[in-house]
């Protein structure tokens, strides 16, 4: 029988996919993370960091009932500002800080826990108010807005309508024309966010971490890869070989990182962040990011943690439920990998 579908054809082709910097044919070779380090970089299309301190201007502070908060922007790049809030514990003296990044949704209030809509609600129920979790933990949190989300979003007929979802098709496009991704320049946003927090006394800035659901997730997953400053990672709902999710169904064009398969899968990019601390969440119905590719993918992410000589340092999450986040079940796990208490 004629094959006339392309998608089959490209799903056959991954078994030949070339992989050249995969961890099972790199595992003993002692140069293998600088090239996937300097590979990344290139795929990605990662913006070069300016070196100098982002501007930052603050647009008000107030103080609420458990924590005091700051709104400001900061350019992460010459003409593009980031708009962000700053949650501090009342009674903490200068805290680490989790930065918090939203997923495909309206916008980073939802961390605030300030709906807009029934589905902002719906998110908040499942989970996804990490600036008020971070602030219950005893942690400032930063909750910055990623580039086409909420405040941030361009023009996007596809998404126009859709309340709940992130505008990403066009600048996901427009990005990889230039040479770069979205998913690098949300990479670049958390880069310079961490350059602001030196610019806030009240908080540690040189104790960071960063957390976040699916698009949220994702992100935070690539920015620990390519961010040494970020000591623990918690991405959910988004760590699963491209196998098993990004290449084998529907996502927004954000996850793609052009030609990334002829040089390594997903699970291989840990090598990036071991020795930090990896909390990997995952939804046992998740029906985007499936739980039996996601259980392999991280099973070679603790054989690159245990030959990195630091097995005890990533750990796996489940939570009975879908696409979604599982406070209870992830914050024991995060608290006491951090260990800054």
């Amino acid at each position: 029988m004629m094959n006339h579908n392309p998608e089959a054809l490209h799903r056959s082709l991954y078994a030949s996919a070339s992989r050249t910097l995969s961890y099972g044919k790199n595992k003993d070779d002692p140069a293998w993370r600088s090239r996937v380090l300097d590979k990344l970089k290139e795929l990605t299309g990662l913006p070069e960091k300016p070196s100098t301190p982002p501007e930052v201007q603050i647009e008000w502070r107030k103080a609420q009932k458990e924590f005091d908060e700051t709104r400001f922007c900061f350019e992460s790049e010459p003409g593009y500002w980031v708009p962000c809030h700053l949650l501090v514990p009342s009674d903490a003296v200068r805290p680490p800080v989790v930065i918090c990044l939203q997923g495909h949704s309206s916008g980073m209030h939802i961390s605030l826990g300030r709906p807009k809509s029934d589905i902002d609600r719906e998110h908040i129920a499942g989970g996804r108010d990490f600036g008020l979790q971070a602030i219950k933990e005893g942690y400032a949190a930063l909750v910055l807005e990623q580039r086409a989300f909420g405040e941030c979003h361009g023009f996007d007929p596809i998404n126009e309508e859709a309340v709940g979802a992130g505008r990403c098709h066009v600048a996901a496009m427009q990005a990889m024309l230039i040479g770069r991704t979205l998913l690098g320049e949300r990479v670049l946003d958390v880069q310079r966010a961490i350059d602001a927090l030196e610019q806030f006394p009240e908080v540690d800035a040189q104790r960071i971490a960063c957390m976040g659901n699916s698009g949220g997730g994702t992100a935070t997953y690539y920015a620990a890869c390519l961010e040494p400053r970020i000591q623990i990672a918690m991405p959910s709902c988004s760590v699963c070989s491209y196998e098993g999710s990004i290449y084998a169904m529907y996502h927004c064009q954000c996850n793609f990182i052009p030609h990334a398969l002829k040089y390594f899968e997903m699970q291989d990019l840990a090598v990036l962040i071991a020795p930090r601390k990896l909390v990997v969440v995952a939804g046992r119905q998740d029906d985007i990011f499936p739980l039996a590719p996601t259980l392999r993918t991280f099973e070679t992410i603790e054989q690159i943690y245990s030959r990195a000589g630091c097995p005890q340092n990533c750990r796996f999450v489940t939570g009975d439920g879908g696409h979604r986040f599982y406070p209870d079940e992830a914050w024991p796990v995060f608290r006491a990998l951090a260990q800054w208490d």
